[in-house]
This record gives C-alpha cells, structure tokens and sequence, in this order.
C-alpha cells in the first residue's frame, strides 16, 4: 500500500522524541544552576539566518562596484506617492476596486483583466481585451514595481498611478465606464460605503472618483518584488549571480545598455526614441504609433517611448509596445541593433538573456479578496 509522504514524516518525528525521551531518562539530574539555566527566564533564540545565495563564483569586485554605481536594489516598501499616504485601510480599498469588474460599464472587466497579478502583472497577450472585445493599441505594461517609473504608460501620459488608474476606467476601448455611473455603482453598496469611511477618514463624502483612483495607487504601490539574484548582488553579495549572468551583466553594460535601463526598475526613467540608429522591424514599431508625439505634439517626440523597466521581463511576454515579438533573445537583439547600433552575435544575446533572468524574483502572494454584494439599489450594468 502507497503511503503518503506525511505518514513518514510523522513516524520519523515519533522516533525522535522517544529517542529523547530515552536519553533524558538515562541522563543524570542537572544541578540546580544548570535547571535553572535550563528553564529560567530569557528571550526565545532567534531563528537561524537564511544564508546567503550562492549561485556563482565571487564577481569581480570591480563588476559588482560597476553595477552598484548604475542601479539600485528593489526596497522592501516604496515610498508613498506624493499626496497619498498609504494606509493599511486604503490598501485594503485599493486592493478590493482592483479587483472588482463593476468598476467597468459590462461589469466583467477589472484591473486585473489586464494587469493579472498571477502572470507577472500582465496579461500575456499583444494588446488587451477590453469593451466589447476591442483590442486596445499597446501592450499592457506590468503592474509590479510601476511605483519606481517616471510616469506611466508607454507614452508617459500618466505622470502617476493615481492618473493611470482612472485612464482605462474612462477609456472606451477599455472599461467604457463614467466616473459618475462607478461612483453610483460604489456608494450603492455599504460595504464599500465602509471601506471608502475608513481608507479616508475625516471626509465628509469619501465615495468619490478621486479617492477610487488615490485608493488604486495605495495598492499598487505595494506591488514590488524584491529579492530578485540581482537586488541580492547589488547589496553585496558578489556570488548571487552564476558566472553566465555575471558574463551577461559585464556585456549589458559594455554595449551601453544602460544608457536607457538604470536604476531601481532597470529602466523607466526616460524617453528614448525607438530606432536611434536604425528603424526597428515594423512588428516591434508600427509607423502609425507614434509614441510620445501623441502626448506632445512635437514631432521631437515622434516614435520616442518611455524605456521599458526590465524587472521580471522574462515574466512579460510579449514584448514592446507592440507586444509582437514573443522571444526575448530575439527582442535582445532588435534592441542591439536600433538602439546601439550592434549586431549582437547569438552568443551575445544569449548572454544578455541569462543575465536578464537575474532580474525575476519571487512574485508576492495576492489573497483575492471578498467584494461587498450588490444591493436591489446597485445600478445594473447596460444592456442587462
């Protein structure tokens, strides 16, 4: 008959304890200062360190000197964003209208259709689904660690998350929903009339469009992933990466790489045109997208995007604002030649790529949260 593994665990753990139990009963009484030694009061001894990673070789101290110069490990908490402190009852808040798809006119489609905190923050498609079955225009970015960029979207028309969250809301392809019908939606349910009491206390009328967007980014901003090989080197671990990745990060940084994709997020910091030394293959850039012109209307802007963060982008597929190139050694290369102007060897990107998996760390683990149920007053959804 097959056991199951937690039959052998327990059988093994009985044989222990009788096993002490034997030695005690063997061993001579202790004197009354080692009894009391044994059992008098004192601090519960801490639990031992988790050693440090050691994936690789010692780096060279120059290398690790070189990257600590150019890039900064995740924290383990982003700093607030400006004008919104988060508060454990905002988060809580933010978290719940993340996930609910009454914020949408169909009722079906939330933050997390796009944004799917289960598969890296995105939703593994070439542009996203919205109203209607539309496809939307760009590939939807990812939600973890969006707190670190300059801006949001690829064309940086958002200058926060509390902008990025009502975009998509109001966004016809999207969401296809009216701030006033959301804010019906959510005062019609008590539960979230208590939610939105304690996220912003002291107000008099919480329930706004406002504080649905400020609520959003609270929880947003504690979607970051440190712990990555990479933040583990950067705080002086010199073996954290193998020798492939170090060989990948030496490379990353001789091509010039770096000149968009620094800091903390390992990129989203600037605007780049897309195509400085030669036109990126039409699948990777469309020539009607014009990036950052669409914003602007200076035709300086014209194809220039916000750099690409590269935190966890082997988790990210598709890739570039298109979302039409699904290998990332190849997307290595595309970069290589527009960008620097190198024709990148397979060797070479094969090395940039191992170096890049360096950047994955453990995704945080997200509860799904209880909504508040609809009452006879919630306004149904059109078309129902």
């Amino acid at each position: 008959m097959k056991r199951h593994p937690l039959y052998f665990a327990c059988a093994a753990l009985g044989a222990t304890l009788l096993l002490a139990a034997c030695e005690r009963s063997a061993a001579p009484p202790a004197s009354p200062s080692e009894a009391s030694t044994a059992t008098g009061p004192g601090p519960a001894p801490e639990a031992p360190a988790t050693p440090p990673r050691q994936a690789g070789p010692a780096a060279d101290p120059a290398l690790l000197k070189m990257a600590q110069s150019i890039f900064e490990p995740i924290p383990d908490k982003a700093q607030d964003p400006v004008d919104n402190p988060v508060t454990a009852e905002k988060v809580t808040l933010g978290k719940m209208l993340y996930f609910d798809g009454r914020l949408s006119s169909s009722g079906v489609i939330s933050c997390n259709s796009c944004h799917n905190l289960g598969m890296g923050g995105v939703d593994g498609v070439p542009t996203s689904i919205g109203h209607g079955f539309q496809k939307g225009p760009r590939n939807a970015p990812t939600v973890y660690n969006a707190v670190f960029n300059i801006a949001q979207f690829w064309d940086g028309r958002a200058e926060d998350l509390k902008a990025q969250a009502k975009g998509p809301v109001e966004a016809a392809v999207e969401m296809n929903a009216r701030p006033d019908d959301v804010v019906s939606t959510l005062r019609s349910m008590p539960g979230y009339v208590d939610a939105f009491t304690a996220a912003f206390p002291g107000e008099t009328d919480p329930v706004t469009f406002d504080n649905v967007a400020k609520a959003i980014e609270a929880f947003e901003a504690t979607l970051i992933t440190p712990g990555a090989p990479f933040d583990e080197f950067l705080k002086g671990n010199d073996r954290a990466l193998t020798a492939e990745q170090q060989a990948g990060l030496k490379l990353f940084v001789e091509k010039g790489c770096t000149s968009c994709h620094n800091g903390v997020n390992v990129g989203g910091k600037g605007y780049f045109p897309f195509g400085v030394f030669h036109t990126p293959p039409e699948e990777a850039r469309p020539s009607a997208d014009l990036g950052r012109f669409s914003v602007t209307q200076s035709t300086n802007d014209e194809y220039v995007f916000r750099a690409a963060p590269l935190r966890n982008i082997t988790l990210t597929a598709p890739y570039f604002h298109s979302g039409q190139v699904w290998n990332l050694r190849d997307a290595v290369k595309i970069m290589g030649d527009s960008q620097l102007g190198a024709t990148l060897t397979d060797e070479e990107a094969d090395s940039i790529h191992l170096f890049l998996h360096a950047l994955t760390a453990p995704m945080p683990k997200i509860e799904y949260p209880e909504l508040p149920g609809r009452q006879d007053a919630t306004p149904r959804p059109p078309g129902y």
